[in-house]
């Protein structure tokens, strides 16, 4: 059985997913009554799963109205992924980051699992093997080196 951070995560995308305008707006206590669970669980899901690296916007109002709105960042074109790389990946990209865009490509079908995982290895920090901050330059120059090999056919 699937642990409850997952189920909230499958149950936000597919609210997504039908929503038509792609952005939802949740009340985390009402969230959280639904999957029986702390409303910090709500927000661990939210922090961790739609992270701008993984193509989500995510704005919260606190308050007695208030509510969690979460965007999908739609990359309908090479131009337009090509474009949120130069954006996403600046001088120098943690792994966790790195990751997150990996996933966003790989889950919007413009890089394959194959292509993703091969990526992922390569900028590993056990691979990289260096001291910060220079890891997370030459993670950055050679992820954005690879996606831009892979996505300029």
């Amino acid at each position: 059985m699937r642990n409850v951070s997952e189920m909230i995560e499958q149950y936000l995308k597919q609210v997504l997913q039908q929503s038509p305008d792609g952005v939802i707006e949740i009340q985390r206590n009402d969230l959280a009554d639904q999957f029986q669970c702390v409303p910090s669980q709500i927000n661990y899901v939210i922090s961790t799963r739609f992270t701008l690296e993984k193509g989500y916007v995510v704005e919260s109002k606190r308050g007695g109205g208030g509510y969690i709105r979460i965007q999908r960042i739609e990359l309908h074109s090479h131009g337009a992924v090509l474009d949120h790389i130069f954006q996403t990946i600046s001088t120098h990209m943690d792994q966790t980051a790195s990751e997150g865009l990996l996933y966003q490509l790989e889950e919007g079908g413009f890089i394959t699992p194959r292509e993703a995982g091969i990526m992922k290895a390569a900028v590993a920090r056990e691979v990289l093997g260096l001291k910060l901050p220079l890891r997370d330059e030459l993670r950055a120059r050679m992820l954005k080196a690879m996606l831009i090999a892979l996505l300029s056919k």
